[in-house]
């Protein structure tokens, strides 16, 4: 909120300097109008002032540019001729002025409402991903995490990609994964799966056990979230453990893009070799979870990401190559590589995203503990 407070006040001081636009056109026209032959009125040109006035001030700039004009209508005609200030006509162009003067007022009361209202929301859905969806822990054991969330709808902040960590006793687990959906559902979806997450990341046993919990909660909360029925909503995810005295990451995909491990500049994706449906869809067909496992040592480092990352296009609609670009790529510090991601990915994209996108970097460092 504080941000959003000091971006208007800086637009506001901005706003002053840019007065003395429509004032210093309204004194130029002013005075051009008197000394103008006769047969030359300018004064029709005064309701520019006001009408450029909006795109630099709120409602009382509006109405001080109007009010000026207004006067300076009325000087003209006293200037002028005297007689003319009570003819038809220029009696119609002050009050066209007034009229125009109004409206403008109007339309910046309502504007500026609803710049309010946008920025509510804004620090409405801040707070909400404070709550749902916190950056992760820098770290986490002998691991070092960063974390990143880009949203595609900017007064969002927040979607249905979501990602959360846990420490165990031997190591930690981490889940990334990508509602089906968005707006206020996908939210509602995610906070179901993170909860049913962080309330059993740390108590069972095994990973398949774990996963199949978050299925069956997934499945039976996500009908009652959203109003569909099963196979309506469903949320990708890949499930990881990565134990703090050995050298392999044990995961379980459901549906989910794989993970990618940057060894010494070049990416290596991990592809599942058994992935399962993703959660929600378990209680269609009662799978079978698959524990896949992949070499992870230090110095390494390891990517987790939503599709909104690789399905990001360039103004030629061109899919973002995350192993392409990430070849070569010399951070082995999560938080230097996921600051670097963030500019790639989004210049790539011309700035702004067609679909929300989270990224995860893990890396080695320091003694373990919690």
């Amino acid at each position: 909120m504080a941000r959003h407070a000091e971006r208007r006040r800086r637009s506001l001081r901005a706003g002053r300097a840019l007065l003395a636009v429509p004032v210093g056109w309204i004194i130029a026209v002013s005075l051009v109008d008197v000394l103008a032959p006769p047969d030359i009125h300018l004064g029709p040109l005064l309701v520019a002032a006001p009408a450029i006035t909006p795109s630099i001030g709120g409602p009382r700039a509006v109405g001080f540019v109007a009010a000026l004009a207004v006067i300076a209508q009325t000087v003209i005609g006293v200037l002028r001729d005297p007689d003319e200030l009570l003819s038809a006509n220029h009696q119609a162009q002050i009050l066209a002025l007034a009229l125009v003067g109004v409206c403008l007022v109007v339309f910046c009361v309502l504007r500026e409402r609803r710049a309010r209202e946008l920025e509510q929301v804004r620090y409405v859905s801040e707070a909400v991903q404070r709550v749902v969806l916190p950056p992760l822990p820098r770290r986490l054991g002998p691991l070092r995490a960063a974390s990143l969330y880009l949203a595609a709808e900017a007064e969002a902040q927040i979607g249905g990609d979501l990602y959360a960590a846990a420490r165990t006793g031997t190591g930690t687990r981490l889940i990334i994964g990508d509602v089906r959906g968005k707006g206020v559902s996908a939210v509602s979806d995610a906070a179901l799966l993170l909860g049913a997450f962080h309330a059993a990341a740390r108590h069972r046993a095994s990973l398949d056990e774990l996963v199949a919990h978050l299925d069956e909660s997934v499945s039976r909360g996500l009908p009652e979230s959203d109003g569909n029925g099963p196979g309506e909503s469903f949320i990708t995810a890949t499930v990881l453990d990565i134990p703090d005295r050995h050298d392999r990451v044990h995961m379980v995909s459901c549906g989910h893009p794989p993970p990618v491990v940057l060894r010494d500049g070049r990416p290596l994706t991990m592809d599942a070799a058994s992935p399962a449906p993703p959660l929600g869809l378990g209680g269609l067909s009662h799978p079978s979870y698959h524990i896949d496992s992949f070499r992870f040592v230090p110095g390494d480092l390891l990517l987790l990401y939503t599709d909104g990352v690789t399905e990001a296009r360039d103004a030629s609609r061109a899919f973002y190559p995350l192993a392409d670009r990430v070849t070569g790529w010399a951070e082995g510090d999560p938080d230097s590589f996921i600051d670097r991601f963030r500019d790639d990915l989004l210049g790539y994209v011309g700035g702004r995203l067609d679909d929300d996108a989270a990224m995860i970097a893990i890396g080695y460092g320091g003694a373990a503990g919690d």
